[in-house]
């Protein structure tokens, strides 16, 4: 069959051993089993480390596809960094973010096994002879690969694939060779040098640090997994009469690379540089070889997430891959002068290239132009980048784009998280859905349902006190269970606008405090994420979440109507606790701004209600769910555009809606930091003098549509009735969906469901 290389640099797993359990059909079995011992498993699932090894969306989006493309039995492989540091822990002190390391191997990883027998080299620096036998690249200095396979089982099929991690490891001659030889200590000590590419996962959400040590990992994570590809290319002969298969010709029918986003771009240069340098093909062949094979996802369109590497950083790391993209990008220039010519601005604008000051890489365009296929990860999001981000390129190849709404696995995000939810829905419509999410429309004949509409309420309100006696027994904070559960859990970062999330806690804190004996719809406002260390502004933010909790908190006015919690250390096993519990979920992102986002699916697949912009995959959910079963509020992208062409003037709103200014003025004057009345200064001048994310232009639309959020909410019964709607319709946002879509349109493979016998059993 063809085979899939998923090639990522973030996979953000979680724990493994319940997943391991649910998706062998063990857990009922297990749980008796530990039970009789006289121990308890959920406490033992609490001693496992996260494998953090991811930012957020697209490190999490990467592991849920292996759990769908196992489940679907493809012939699937994940690749990518067993970073010995995932992403940092995150502590509250004095109510700001403190990170530490996240040493997660310290105990051992039992689901991973090393591979010493598979280890490959790496090389760097060194360079370029051109002879007449071809072209060498030379003297260079080689980091060992060693892969460490960790099993990827399938839902109950009997399928088990594997994610295959490289760690780097020095040679044992390194820095020993002759010109060293006198300092043996220091050449041992040295080896610390090459392994360090492995050693730490790059903490930044959505934004591009051309750190040289990052640019590294990104070779050492194509040039190993491609070296595998090709080894298991040429050992797999089937049907071909060489000993060794030696034609490339039938490699894009064999292998697919897909590259998450533009980490792993290099994949283009370093498949052109095998296939030429090493394996003699010819170049033209080897380009409609490479372009076959690969295939490009774009993540974000915010222009500081793109990457641009400068090209004396290249010139020295890869020199070789350096010339080979500079060839291909005249190759591609020609091509455009042909069709255009004359347009100069053209070429300047699609050119990998990018002159000026600092010569860099666009490796965007490296990668519109090295696949046969580039797909954005939600509707509104591949219509972005077909009209704006890469409209030239469309506009040359618009066959070549294509839409791949994101999903999320529902073994993990329904089964293992919400197991009581589960249960009801199964009781109602069978066990179908688990592998076919879209069966869950068959809960539409039940929307009316006493008896239904009670077990789903009864089941949200069970994960409600059980979050809150994990928020009292980890951080000793007391919440009202019967409180409406309002959360918004992902990175800190000014487009996801949290601050919005924060103006609003305010207003409704000073409606309180003005009116104490009117009644209001108690809240219980939990916001979570990590902010990049090196992001002032997220780590305000956090800084401003939890000084507003701490007036807010304490004023006796207040009492247990309105509660501010920052949720410490946001990772997948917590999301796993607090998705399930959520009343409210907040997707509140300016239009044009979120990719896709994947939270706001886990919300909507496990009872939470929605606020939030037609931004990202809220569109599709509001499409299938029904605008009016969500709560949609704010500018569209239509109404982003006009706004920034008109100027966005934030002093106008300011001065125009009182309640806004009261929550400036008070951030501003230091009512929620007394002891240091000009902290948040820098938070106010960016909403006041530059915000790109245009909070204040959302605010009005944002304080209204919450209050109907109130209004539905004390009707408790139309409440659940719309929950049950969103379940209902949540089933397009599999991940099963999305990985059927790549494997029929982008990777030609056909999905199988059936289950292969069980090693004990003798095949036919």
């Amino acid at each position: 069959p063809q085979r899939i290389y998923y090639l990522s640099l973030e996979f953000y797993m979680g724990r493994t051993l319940q997943n391991t359990m649910v998706n062998l059909g063990l857990q009922n079995a297990c749980d008796e089993a530990i039970y009789q011992l006289g121990l308890d498993l959920e406490e033992l699932e609490e001693i496992e480390e996260d494998a953090g090894l991811g930012n957020g969306g697209l490190g999490r989006l990467a592991a849920c596809f292996l759990d769908s493309m196992a489940t679907l039995g493809l012939a699937a492989y994940g690749y990518g960094i067993r970073y010995e540091f995932g992403i940092f822990n995150q502590k509250i002190v004095d109510g700001w973010q403190v990170e530490e390391a996240d040493d997660w191997l310290r105990y051992g990883n039992p689901w991973e096994k090393a591979r010493p027998e598979y280890m490959l080299p790496v090389q760097f620096y060194g360079r370029v002879d051109h002879t007449p036998e071809g072209v060498k690249w030379i003297d260079t200095q080689v980091v060992l690969a060693m892969p460490y396979d960790t099993p990827v089982p399938g839902y109950k099929n009997n399928t088990v694939n594997t994610m295959r991690l490289w760690s780097a490891k020095a040679p044992n001659d390194f820095n020993l060779q002759e010109f060293n030889v006198g300092d043996y200590i220091e050449a041992v000590l040295d080896r610390n040098l090459a392994e360090n590419i492995s050693r730490v996962l790059y903490p930044n959400d959505n934004f591009f640090e051309g750190k040289e040590l990052r640019l590294k990992q990104e070779y050492f994570v194509v040039a190993a997994t491609l070296q595998d590809i090709i080894r298991r290319f040429k050992s797999s002969k089937f049907g071909c009469r060489d000993p060794v298969r030696t034609c490339f010709e039938t490699f894009p029918d064999k292998v697919a690379i897909q590259l998450n986003d533009t980490h792993p771009a290099l994949s283009i240069p370093e498949l052109m540089r095998i296939l030429v340098d090493v394996e003699k093909v010819d170049w033209d062949k080897a380009w409609e070889i490479t372009k076959r094979t690969c295939a490009y996802t774009n993540h974000t369109v915010l222009p500081e997430a793109l990457e641009r590497w400068p090209v004396s950083m290249f010139e020295k790391l890869l020199p070789r891959h350096l010339e080979i993209i500079y060839a291909l990008n005249q190759m591609h220039l020609d091509r455009v002068a042909a069709l255009y010519p004359g347009d100069i601005d053209r070429l300047r604008r699609m050119s990998v290239i990018e002159e000026g000051d600092c010569k860099r890489i666009n490796m965007a365009h490296l990668c519109v132009i090295g696949s046969h296929a580039v797909n954005g990860v939600a509707r509104i999001h591949s219509d972005i980048v077909k009209n704006s981000v890469f409209k030239d390129f469309y506009e040359l190849e618009p066959e070549k784009f294509q839409n791949k709404t994101n999903g999320i696995t529902p073994r993990r995000w329904l089964l293992l998280c919400n197991p009581g939810l589960a249960d009801v829905i199964a009781e109602k419509i069978g066990e179908g859905f688990i592998t076919d999410l879209s069966q869950l429309k068959k809960l539409l004949d039940f929307i009316n349902n006493e008896t239904f509409i009670r077990d789903v309420a009864k089941v949200k309100q069970e994960n409600k006190l059980k979050f809150a006696a994990y928020l009292e027994e980890q951080y000793k904070v007391k919440i009202n269970p019967s409180s409406m559960f309002d959360v918004q859990v992902k990175r800190i970062h000014e487009y996801k606008r949290q601050l919005l999330n924060c103006l609003h806690a305010i207003t409704l804190y000073n409606r309180i405090r003005s009116n104490p004996s009117k009644s209001f719809v108690p809240r219980t406002i939990m916001i979570g994420g990590k902010a990049a260390p090196g992001y002032h502004m997220a780590k305000m933010i956090i800084k401003l979440i939890t000084s507003i909790g701490e007036v807010i908190n304490n004023d006796p006015y207040v009492g247990d109507r309105l509660k501010v919690i920052f949720l410490e250390n946001y990772r997948v096993s917590l999301a796993e606790k607090v998705i399930p519990a959520a009343d409210l979920s907040q997707q509140i992102s300016t239009a044009g701004t979120e990719a896709s986002g994947t939270g706001n699916m886990k919300f909507m697949v496990n009872g939470a209600l929605t606020i939030g912009t037609m931004d990202g995959a809220n569109v599709e959910m509001a499409e299938e769910a029904g605008e009016e079963n969500l709560f949609i509020f704010g500018m569209r992208v239509e109404d982003v555009e006009a706004l920034d062409r008109q100027g966005y003037n934030a002093q106008e709103y300011y001065e125009r809606l009182p309640e806004l200014r009261q929550a400036i003025d008070q951030i501003s004057s230091g009512f929620f930091s007394p002891r240091d009345p000009g902290c948040f200064r820098d938070v106010v001048n960016m909403l006041m003098y530059h915000d790109r994310f245009k909070v204040f232009a959302d605010y009005e639309a944002y304080i209204k549509c919450q209050g109907q959020v109130d209004q539905l909410f004390m009707d408790p019964r139309e409440w659940t009735k719309k929950v049950i709607r969103n379940i209902a319709c949540s089933g397009k946002f599999s991940s099963d969906r999305t990985i059927m879509e790549y494997a029929q349109e982008i990777w030609g493979v056909e999905p199988s469901a059936t289950k292969i016998p069980p090693p004990n059993l003798p095949r036919d």
